[in-house]
C-alpha cells in the first residue's frame, strides 16, 4: 500500500461515442459530454472519478474544479471524510450546493477508487458485500425519439435480457404520453415493467390525469412528475394516483427526502451520486431511506450504483445507458437483467486514454 498521499491532479473531458441530440420534458440536450479527474498517488497509484456534464455551466463547473484543485494536493487518499469536511469549511460563504458540491463529488469518487485499488480491494468488498448482483432497467425513450426509434429502444433492451424498461413523459399533450405508453407497452408484452418519468415537466393536475390514464398499462413507478420541492403536491398525488412515486436525483442533500418521509409523498429514493456529493452521502441517504422502509434506485451513474447498491440492503435497482461503455476498458456485465459488480480493485473500470482530453479547468 505504501504512502495514500495524492500527489497529483489531473482534469479530462470526453465525449460518448452515442453522443446525439436528445429532449425530455424540460431539457434540450445537443450531446452526451463528461468530465473525468484522475488522482495519482505517492505509491504510484491512479484513481478516476467521472460526471455526466452535459453541455450545461460550462465555465461555472470547470471554476469549481479549479478552486478545489489546491485543497486536494497533500491529502490522503484514504481521508474521504476528512476531504468533504475541509471542502464544506471553505465552501460555506456561497453556499454547499450547486456545481461546488458536483466538484466534492469527482474528488471524492477519485479518492475511494485510488484508496481501493491501494488496498487491491473491489469497491462492493471494501464497503461490506450484501449481495451479488443488482437488477437493472433501461433507461432513455426520450421525448425527442419518433415512434419507431422509441419502439427500437425498448425492444433492443428486452432482446439484452432487461426486464424493465422506463421512458420519457411529459408532453404538452397528454393524450401524445399515452400514444407512446401503449406503443412501449405493446413492444414489450405484459411481462415487462414500465415506468414513466417527467423530469419535473407535469403540473399536479396533469400528472393526476397522466398517472390515471396509464394506470390500466400497468406502470411500475411515476419519476418526477412534479417539482422536486413541491412536497405537499407529491403527498396529494400520492395518495390519488394510484402508483409508486420516485425522486430524489435532484437533491444536493435529504432535506426534501426528511421532508417527503413526513408527508407520506415517496415511495422510492433515487440519490444522484454526484448532486449528493459523495459516497458517503449516498450511503447515508440509503441508510435513512432503509429506516423508513424506502428501497433505493438511483440516478444514472450505474458504474458507481452497482457496487454501491451490492453494499446496502434496500438497494432496488439501477438505471441503465451505454454512455460510457466505448469509453472504458471494462464495460459492466449485464446478464439476463443483472449487473455483476466488477472483481477488478476500486470501481473496476478506467476511461482509455485514447478517449480523453486533457483540460485546464
Amino acid at each position: 500500500m505504501r504512502n495514500t498521499t495524492i500527489q497529483e491532479l489531473r482534469f479530462f473531458e470526453a465525449t460518448s461515442t452515442l453522443s446525439q441530440p436528445i429532449a425530455d420534458a424540460t431539457h434540450q440536450i445537443p450531446a452526451i459530454e463528461f468530465i473525468v479527474a484522475e488522482i495519482v498517488l505517492a505509491n504510484g497509484v491512479r484513481g478516476q472519478g467521472y460526471l455526466l456534464a452535459f453541455h450545461y455551466s460550462r465555465e461555472a463547473i470547470r471554476g469549481a474544479l479549479r478552486d478545489i484543485a489546491p485543497l486536494v494536493h497533500g491529502f490522503d487518499a484514504a481521508a474521504t471524510g476528512e476531504f468533504i469536511a475541509q471542502a464544506e469549511r471553505g465552501h460555506e460563504y456561497f453556499g454547499h450546493e450547486g456545481v461546488q458540491r458536483w466538484a466534492v463529488g469527482l474528488i471524492n469518487i477519485a479518492m475511494w477508487d485510488a484508496w481501493a485499488r491501494s488496498l487491491d480491494a473491489p469497491m462492493h468488498r471494501l464497503l461490506g458485500q450484501t449481495r451479488r448482483s443488482v437488477p437493472v432497467y433501461g433507461s432513455g425513450g426520450w421525448l425527442s425519439y419518433s415512434d419507431a426509434e422509441l419502439v427500437d429502444e425498448v425492444r433492443g433492451y428486452v432482446g439484452r435480457g432487461f426486464d424493465a424498461v422506463k421512458i420519457k413523459v411529459g408532453s404538452p399533450d397528454v393524450r401524445r404520453d399515452m400514444e407512446r405508453l401503449r406503443l412501449v407497452r405493446d413492444a414489450v408484452g405484459p411481462q415487462v415493467r414500465v415506468m414513466m418519468d417527467a423530469n419535473q415537466g407535469c403540473d399536479l393536475a396533469g400528472a393526476l390525469a397522466l398517472s390515471r390514464a396509464a394506470m390500466p398499462l400497468g406502470i411500475t413507478w411515476f419519476e418526477e412528475p412534479l417539482h422536486h420541492y413541491d412536497v405537499a403536491g407529491y403527498a396529494t398525488l400520492r395518495r390519488q394516483c394510484g402508483m409508486s412515486l420516485a425522486m430524489g436525483e435532484r437533491e444536493y442533500d435529504t432535506r426534501t427526502l426528511q421532508a417527503l418521509i413526513a408527508a407520506d409523498g415517496i415511495d422510492l429514493w433515487q440519490p444522484d451520486l454526484l448532486r449528493i456529493g459523495s459516497v458517503e452521502a449516498w450511503r447515508a441517504s440509503a441508510a435513512l431511506a432503509q429506516a423508513h422502509h424506502l428501497p433505493v434506485l438511483p440516478h444514472y451513474y450505474r458504474d458507481y450504483d452497482v457496487p454501491l447498491l451490492c453494499s446496502i440492503p434496500n438497494g432496488l435497482a439501477a438505471e441503465s445507458f451505454d454512455w460510457i461503455d466505448a469509453l472504458i476498458d471494462t464495460p459492466l456485465s449485464i446478464e439476463n437483467g443483472l449487473a455483476l459488480p466488477r472483481e477488478g480493485a476500486g470501481w473496476g473500470f478506467r476511461f482509455k486514454e485514447s478517449t480523453l482530453k486533457e483540460i485546464t479547468p
